[in-house]
């Protein structure tokens, strides 16, 4: 089934990695005609750039009035994403297919230097973190994402443009059982590394030396406890200062600290 995707970014994504799967852009009058300014202009730019790149491949351009009851509807249910990027300017696109588990896993053996980056989100149930999660994992170039299929956010709308361009470059797979992929993982070399705040082990104590499948749960719960008890290590991202008062971090952040360091080489 088509989606509508409102950030211009993630729809240059599609159309530089799968042009076949856009199925017509939208542009309101007043953003293909009339003037702007400052962050406005940015927004134009880019969709002028969606439309130059969409003809391009022959993607159907409808230009339409905007400001309508509907239009207004829409809008406010849906709130500003990905930073403030909103629009009456949209894509219609089919939504991008997933791989088998096994096909995520595969090579992992076959890496010369043993490392590799894996992400596994434990039932998320926010759309945007999933989708600022897959756009920092395209930005450090992480191997796949492992989604579980129940109580997890889909992949709608709002995690594409929140991913701004991430959910065309990461491979991924929606799964049921989560400790049977791990165990897919496993069987291919990868060591499963749980977080958790309650861990005793820092995130800087964990070394960079091998393949890990970083395992991120629930906003409110955390990972289940099945879950923690199927990783070979958990670990946690420390709070700093002498008395911090803050003492967790939301999952989408969390999961950049540890993606820059369990990438860093």
């Amino acid at each position: 089934m088509p989606i509508l995707i409102r950030n211009p970014h993630s729809v240059l994504a599609v159309l530089d990695a799968r042009p076949e799967d856009v199925l017509q852009i939208t542009i309101p009058r007043s953003l293909a005609r009339a003037p702007s300014a400052g962050g406005q202009q940015v927004q134009r730019d880019a969709w002028e750039q969606v439309v130059r790149i969409a003809r391009k491949h022959k993607v159907q351009i409808v230009e339409a009035a905007s400001g309508g009851l509907n239009q207004q509807r829409r809008a406010a249910a849906m709130g500003p994403l990905d930073g403030g990027r909103e629009g009456a300017a949209e894509a219609s696109v089919r939504e991008r297919e997933g791989v088998s588990v096994e096909e995520l896993f595969s090579g992992a053996k076959e890496r010369a230097e043993g490392r590799g980056l894996w992400l596994a989100l434990d039932s998320l149930q926010d759309p945007r973190n999933v989708g600022a999660i897959f756009r920092v994992a395209a930005f450090f170039g992480v191997e796949g994402i492992l989604l579980t299929q129940e109580r997890s956010a889909p992949l709608s709308a709002a995690v594409y443009d929140v991913a701004s361009g991430g959910m065309e470059y990461v491979p991924f797979t929606v799964q049921t059982n989560l400790q049977r992929a791990f165990e897919v993982a496993k069987e291919s070399g990868v060591w499963v590394l749980g977080t958790s705040e309650h861990a005793q082990d820092d995130l800087k104590s964990i070394e960079r030396d091998r393949p890990w499948l970083l395992v991120l749960g629930n906003e409110e719960k955390g990972v289940r406890r099945l879950t923690a008890e199927s990783c070979d290590v958990l670990c946690r991202v420390s709070p700093q200062g002498r008395e911090p008062k803050v003492t967790s971090l939301n999952v989408s952040v969390a999961a950049g600290i540890m993606i820059a360091h369990l990438s860093n080489r």
